[in-house]
């Protein structure tokens, strides 16, 4: 739905600026209608974050978005680039695999289930040799799974130690369901403990139960590895351009284009304050299904993490799109 700029709640105060940096990146593979904006964003980057809010005002028009049915009210989560410690052999300490894509995962779909993966002898024979890494807690291979990619502090065979990367290479086309709302069903956890640091407790008291929650969620996600050589890199989101941190976030396509700007009302999920800025649609997720649905990428390191983990607000969206002249 059209609106003015005077309605996006903070619009003034966003160090807009700060957004150019993904924003050229996602004009690397621009949306439709975007070319002409794209070239004129690349020709004189603006100086101030004033300079730069002129500009979007000049060659954009903004768009609150709504569900079909009219909503204006949605949720937005949070995602991080994970990190874990991996070794590239199993030991007693470390038994959880992370696989490559199986090599008949293209003629078979949907494919074997995480339950199935785990227990049919065939499922599991599909997979051997296509082991990258083995991790010691299965709810790291899990959160792994859910943010799709992760910077892994790999032990080689030799002993030596090296940051590599592991990203989404694929999954097993089965639907993603969520382990938080498997609990909440079972009466396991309240709606409002159902953070990532709550599931990983659930699961430290009740270790027989962990396969009977992480088999509620059919989906596995495989990967592939790549070197790592510069520490600040980011990882690609599904528009194929590096995600920024705090600037980029995943959506669900069919309702809001790759390489969109999108102005976010919401909060902070540790201190309740207000989260207003703009952003760049650029990756996708599982979960991530609907028009007023985002997930909001927080980078790495441990304050990323303690802040998507708890990160379940709500949400109102505005999107950016070309102005019609």
């Amino acid at each position: 739905m059209p609106v003015d700029w005077a309605d996006l709640p903070g619009w003034q105060a966003d160090r807009t600026l700060e957004l150019w940096p993904a924003l050229l990146r996602g004009c690397d593979k621009p949306a439709p209608g975007w070319a002409s904006v794209c070239v004129a964003a690349t020709r004189l980057p603006p100086q101030t974050d004033a300079d730069a809010r002129a500009w979007l005002q000049q060659q954009l028009q903004p768009y609150r978005i709504e569900a079909l049915d009219g909503a204006a009210d949605g949720l937005i989560t949070g995602y991080i680039e994970a990190r874990l410690d991996a070794q590239r052999r199993p030991s007693p300490q470390a038994r959880v695999a992370l696989h490559a894509p199986p090599a008949d995962l293209g003629a078979r779909q949907p494919y074997w289930t995480r339950q199935q993966l785990d227990t049919v002898p065939a499922a599991r024979a599909a997979l051997a040799g296509r082991e990258l890494a083995w991790v010691a807690d299965p709810l790291d291979a899990l959160f792994l799974q859910i943010q799709g990619s992760g910077r892994v502090l790999m032990k080689e065979a030799d002993g030596s130690r090296k940051v590599v990367r592991l990203t989404y290479a694929g999954h097993n086309g089965q639907p993603y369901k969520s382990v938080g709302k498997w609990l909440i069903e079972q009466g396991e956890l309240r709606a409002e403990q159902a953070s990532w640091p709550d599931i990983k407790q659930w699961a430290q008291a009740h270790p027989k139960r962990v396969n009977e929650m992480l088999w509620s969620n059919p989906r596995v996600v495989f990967f592939r590895e790549e070197p790592l050589t510069d520490p600040q890199a980011a990882p690609l989101g599904a528009q194929g351009v590096p995600l920024t941190p705090r600037r980029s976030i995943a959506v669900d396509s069919q309702s809001i284009p790759y390489g969109t700007p999108v102005w976010l009302d919401t909060t902070e999920p540790l201190t309740n304050t207000p989260l207003r800025r703009l952003v760049m649609a650029q990756d996708t997720g599982s979960a991530i299904v609907g028009a007023v649905r985002a997930d909001y990428f927080w980078g790495w390191g441990d304050e990323a993490e303690a802040q998507a983990g708890r990160m379940k607000q709500p949400l109102r969206m505005w999107a950016l799109w070309p102005a019609q002249r």
